[in-house]
């Protein structure tokens, strides 16, 4: 990597041959990348990919749901019946896979997350109420003593 560490916390900008090492040769990408690191990182990093993915799983599994249905209803026999079939369970278990994430994975994560922030809390509470009392402590050790 290039010499120097980046702004802010930011890690330090890629060096022409490592850029060229993962694929990016135009200088236009290579400016508009320095340019929205940040957002990246964080879309990268965050919940987003997971959140965008869960919602587009959820609404073409659910057309798909719904598609499979009408066409189902309409052909009983032939090729157009065995795709309708595959249709209607293609969208029913995607859009219901989407839901059993959520329930198992993301309302737990989120909670989880919830409560840290309320221990993190109470911990820096206690840590000031120590503070105080050592800062009192302290205070009376360098009062003035009778002789």
């Amino acid at each position: 990597m290039a010499e120097g560490s980046g702004a802010g916390g930011a890690p330090p900008p890629f060096t022409d041959e490592e850029l060229e090492h993962l694929g990016v040769r135009d200088p236009g990408v290579r400016a508009w990348m320095e340019k929205h690191l940040p957002e990246l990182q964080r879309s990268v990093y965050g919940q987003r990919l997971l959140y965008q993915s869960m919602g587009l799983g959820f609404v073409l599994g659910l057309a798909a749901h719904v598609g499979g249905y009408l066409l189902r209803s309409s052909v009983t026999t032939g090729l157009y019946g065995l795709v309708a079939d595959l249709l209607y369970a293609l969208g029913l278990a995607l859009w219901t896979g989407v839901v059993v994430v959520l329930f198992v994975q993301v309302v737990p994560e989120v909670k989880r997350r919830q409560i840290k922030r309320t221990l993190d809390a109470y911990e820096a509470t206690l840590r000031e109420k120590a503070q105080a009392g050592s800062d009192r402590a302290s205070g009376d050790d360098k009062a003035p003593t009778a002789r």
